[in-house]
C-alpha cells in the first residue's frame, strides 16, 4: 500500500460512474462545489447520464454529515474520507494561464490550491476530459484519466478467429461425420480456447470451420445456415450465427467496423428463433450529436428518437427484401411489429424494465459505460438472451475510448464464462466502397 493520496474529481468521472466514490480505496477525495452545480444540470432527463447525475447525488444523501466540508465524511471501510470544497478557492497559478471563470478552471483552482495546502501529500485531478488533463499538465498539476473499468489489452479487436494448421487430417474427417463433435482433450490447443470459441481447423487437403462446445467439453462443426432468409458470407458470420442460435448461449458480443453485417445477423438469428421468445427487442442507446441534450429537437418522444432509430428499421427492411413484398414472411413481420412481439426502440425506453423471454439486441453498444452494460444485463429475466453489437473504433459518447467502452469492458470480463461468447467480424461485407472507407479513412 503506497502513501495516502487526495483525488480530485471532475463532473464527468461521476457521469462515467455514479459508484465512482468507492474506487479510491484509502485516498481522500476532493469535490469542487462546482462539480456539484454542474450535476444539477444533469438531473432531468431519460438518458443514462441523468440516471448517473440522480444516482450520485442520492449517494452523496447518505454519505452526508456535518464534516463534509470541514473534517470529511468517512466513506466506509478501508476507504478515505469526502471533502466538498465549498466556494472559490483562489490559485494565481491557475489565473495566470487561464482567465476566464470556468467551471474547468475552477477545478484546476481546488486541485492547485489543495497541492498547496497539503505538500507532503500528491494531489491528483482525475478527469475524464482529454484537454483539462493537457491544461493541468500545463502548468504542472498531477492528472490522470479514470481507468478503474479501462481493458489493457484490446488487441483481440484487431484480428479475425484463429486459424489452427496442421490438424490431423483423419481428425477433420471426424469432425465432419460425428454430429456430438469430438472431445476437447483430443487437440493440442486445448488450453488456449475459451468457451464458445469459433475458429478454423486446417489440413493439409481439408479444413473445417469449428466451435469449441463448454456445455459438451468437444469441439463441434459449424454448419453455413441460414437465418431469415439471411446467409452467412464468410466464415466468421457463420460463426456469428453459431452463437446466436444456441439458446445455451445467453449472452453474446458481435464486435467489427461498419458493414460487417452484426446487427443484421443479430436480429435474422433472432427473427429464425422466433418460437422460443415471447418478443424480439432491437434497442440502441441515443447519443446525440455534439453532445446536446435531444430536448431542443421538435416533436413528441418518438419523433425526437426517429433519426437515431432509422439504421435499425434499415436492417430490418433488407431482411423484408429478401421476400416477395405479399410473402407470409413480410405479412410476420408486420404483425409482429403491430403486436409488439418485435419492438424497436431507444435504449432509454427500456430501463427499469424485467425482460423475460425476450431476445434482447442491444446496438451500438460502444457507446455505453461498463456500468450500464452491468445494469441492462441484470435486467435479463429467465429464458432472455442478450446480444451486444458494436464497433470499438466509432465511439460517440466525449468521455469513453476503445478501452473504457462498456462493450470492451463485458467481453473482457466474461470471456471465460460458459454463458457467453463473442464473435469479431473484420471482413465487410456491405460493398466494395464500404469497406474501403472503413479501411482508410
Amino acid at each position: 500500500m503506497g502513501a495516502k493520496k487526495n483525488f480530485v474529481i471532475d463532473t464527468n468521472v461521476i457521469l462515467h460512474d455514479y459508484n465512482c466514490l468507492k474506487n479510491f480505496q484509502e485516498n481522500d477525495i476532493y469535490l469542487p462545489i462546482v462539480v456539484l452545480e454542474e450535476l444539477d444540470k444533469f438531473k432531468k432527463g431519460n438518458e443514462q447520464i441523468n440516471f448517473n447525475a440522480r444516482e450520485f447525488v442520492r449517494e452523496l444523501d447518505l454519505i452526508t454529515d456535518d464534516n463534509l466540508f470541514t473534517k470529511g465524511a468517512p466513506l466506509g471501510e478501508g476507504l478515505g474520507r469526502l471533502f466538498v470544497v465549498a466556494g472559490m478557492v483562489d490559485s494565481p497559478r491557475v489565473r495566470d494561464s487561464f482567465p476566464e471563470r470556468i467551471p474547468d478552471h475552477q477545478i484546476l483552482s481546488v486541485a492547485d490550491w489543495l497541492s498547496t495546502q497539503k505538500p507532503k501529500m500528491k494531489t491528483i485531478l482525475v478527469t475524464k476530459d482529454v484537454n483539462l488533463r493537457m491544461k493541468a499538465r500545463s502548468i504542472g498539476l498531477l492528472c490522470e484519466d479514470y481507468i478503474n473499468d479501462k481493458v489493457i489489452n484490446v488487441d483481440i479487436f484487431e484480428k479475425s478467429n484463429e486459424v489452427f494448421e496442421g490438424i490431423e487430417p483423419a481428425l477433420i474427417d471426424r469432425i465432419y461425420s460425428s454430429k456430438e463433435g469430438l472431445d476437447i482433450n483430443e487437440f493440442d490447443f486445448k488450453d488456449i480456447i475459451r468457451p464458445n470459441e469459433c475458429f478454423v481447423l486446417k489440413s493439409d487437403r481439408s479444413s473445417v470451420l469449428a466451435r469449441y462446445n463448454p456445455f459438451t467439453h468437444s469441439i463441434c462443426r459449424v454448419n453455413k445456415t441460414k437465418n431469415y432468409g439471411i446467409e452467412p458470407r464468410n466464415a466468421e458470420q457463420s460463426f456469428a450465427f453459431e452463437v446466436l442460435n444456441d439458446p445455451n448461449i445467453k449472452l453474446v458480443a458481435l464486435t467489427g467496423k461498419a458493414g460487417t453485417g452484426k446487427t443484421l445477423l443479430a436480429l435474422a438469428a433472432a427473427l429464425g428463433k422466433l418460437t422460443d421468445y415471447k418478443q424480439i427487442l432491437l434497442a440502441r442507446p441515443i447519443v446525440a450529436l455534439s453532445n446536446k441534450d435531444l430536448g431542443f429537437l421538435p416533436g413528441d418522444a418518438n419523433e425526437k428518437v426517429a433519426p437515431y432509430m432509422q439504421p435499425l428499421f434499415d436492417n430490418l427492411n433488407v431482411i423484408k427484401h429478401q421476400f416477395a413484398t405479399n410473402s407470409s414472411e413480410v405479412k410476420r413481420l408486420e404483425d409482429m411489429q403491430k403486436s409488439e412481439q418485435l419492438v424497436i426502440e431507444a435504449l432509454a425506453f427500456i430501463r427499469g424494465r424485467s425482460l423475460s423471454e425476450t431476445y434482447c439486441i442491444i446496438d451500438e453498444a460502444q457507446n455505453l459505460t461498463p456500468h450500464e452494460i452491468k445494469t441492462i444485463i441484470t435486467r435479463a429475466g429467465e429464458g432472455t438472451k442478450m446480444v451486444f453489437t458494436g464497433d470499438i473504433q466509432q465511439i460517440d459518447q466525449p468521455y469513453l475510448d476503445s478501452q473504457s467502452n462498456g462493450l470492451v469492458y463485458m467481453i473482457d470480463r466474461m470471456r471465460e464464462q460458459n454463458l457467453f461468447a463473442h464473435v469479431n467480424l473484420v471482413k465487410g461485407e456491405r460493398s466494395q466502397l464500404s469497406e474501403l472507407a472503413s479501411n482508410l479513412m
